[in-house]
């Protein structure tokens, strides 16, 4: 039932950005998604497994984001400054990229353990659901990596791969900073290019 699952979640966000997480009910949640309690407690198990069904998701989302930041038909230096402007506008727009990213969860929001939890569901999305879920360390290493891979990737000019990952972390690093204190001045791709001269990468 991937159109309902998509409902559900999609209703789940808009109750979490009307409400914080211990006041969203499940009956409400398959309300708005106009499918059965039941069929929500057949595909997530419980909120909890709700709770980590959306986290998967917006984690998802983001890395997509990162995925189309770095095809940018650009140098590596503008590919880089989109991931970066990508990262800083994902979290702002979204309180649970924020929280993933940051690892600061507000009470507003659910907070599922970062472990694997024990998973019984005959739902693929929901096992992958219940397997570890992605800290702020793990973000930092998926983009840094998919970055370097898409810069030293083929048809790239060979840059010394230690170095990239160097730049590429700094980035994302500089990006993370922004999401937890934002520039006064200027904006994210100022901040980036200022830190990154274009012969780094």
């Amino acid at each position: 039932m991937p159109a309902a699952r998509e409902s559900l979640l999609d209703a789940a966000y808009t109750a979490l950005a009307r409400r914080p997480w211990s006041a969203v009910r499940m009956v409400d949640v398959a309300a708005a998604a106009g499918v059965s309690r039941q069929t929500l407690y057949n595909e997530f198990g419980s909120k909890e497994g709700l709770a980590r069904a959306l986290v998967r998701r917006e984690a998802d989302g983001y890395l997509a984001g990162v995925e189309r930041a770095l095809a940018t038909p650009a140098d590596a230096r503008d590919r880089l400054t989109a991931t970066a402007e990508w990262t800083a506008s994902a979290a702002r727009e979204n309180a649970l990229v924020r929280a993933m990213l940051t690892g600061c969860w507000s009470e507003r929001l659910p907070s599922p353990t970062l472990s694997a939890v024990p998973s019984s569901s005959a739902v693929p999305a929901q096992r992958r659901a219940d397997g570890p879920l992605p800290s702020p360390g793990d973000f930092v290493a998926m983009v840094r990596d998919r970055a370097v891979a898409v810069l030293a990737g083929p048809g790239a000019a060979k840059p010394d791969t230690a170095e990239l990952a160097r730049s590429c972390e700094l980035v994302v690093r500089l990006a993370l900073s922004c999401v937890a204190a934002p520039p006064s001045e200027g904006n994210v791709a100022d901040l980036v290019r200022t830190a990154l001269p274009r012969q780094a990468v």
